[in-house]
């Protein structure tokens, strides 16, 4: 089983911002493998769907994006998810917008989503495929990351978010992060 984690912050009003781009690529995986996400007591919407007799697990957590982990480790425990079986994907403003680029381990780096989960999991030890939004250009990082993309920056993502899910279907295929890295990094 695999555990595909996309990080955001629940609600309309969030929908398509920067600090977003996580739900918006497990939304397209779920949209690719007509998978439906279902409200779930573990504060998270779930869509799972099977390659190869393998259950893919997506998840959104719900409870905003600072307490990603809340959800994160308990449907870890609950579903007997190893931590080579967990991707997260997440934006990172330290990348040019639209930049890819896969780790398996590292520190939160000022992302507050990350150091959530790595609280609740007690390691940083975990797949994480990361989606440039850029800095911020005259406005605070709280602005920024809670904005929405221009139409150009669209574009952009969207090929950014098309190519994170890529990068998932090869991992779940080959069941090697290390691979998958060499691919797409």
């Amino acid at each position: 089983m695999k555990m595909i984690v996309g990080l955001g912050n629940p609600g309309k009003k969030y929908e398509n911002t920067k600090h977003n781009v996580g739900f918006m690529a497990v939304d397209r995986l779920a949209a690719e493998n007509q998978a439906v996400f279902k409200k779930n007591p573990f504060e998270a919407e779930v869509a799972d769907f099977f390659v190869n007799g393998e259950k893919i697990l997506l998840v959104k957590p719900m409870t905003f994006m600072n307490e990603s982990g809340r959800a994160v480790g308990p449907l870890m425990t609950y579903f007997g998810i190893e931590l080579d079986e967990l991707v997260v994907i997440a934006d990172d403003l330290d990348m040019e917008l639209g930049k890819l680029r896969l780790r398996q381990k590292g520190s939160a780096g000022g992302h507050n989503g990350l150091k959530s989960i790595i609280s609740h999991l007690g390691t940083q030890e975990f797949n994480r495929i990361k989606i440039g939004i850029g800095r911020p250009q005259g406005k605070t990082v709280v602005n920024h990351v809670l904005s929405t993309f221009s139409k150009e920056e669209a574009a952009t993502i969207a090929n950014s978010v098309a190519k994170a899910g890529e990068a998932v279907d090869y991992f779940i295929a080959r069941k090697d992060f290390s691979q998958t890295m060499n691919q797409f990094n």
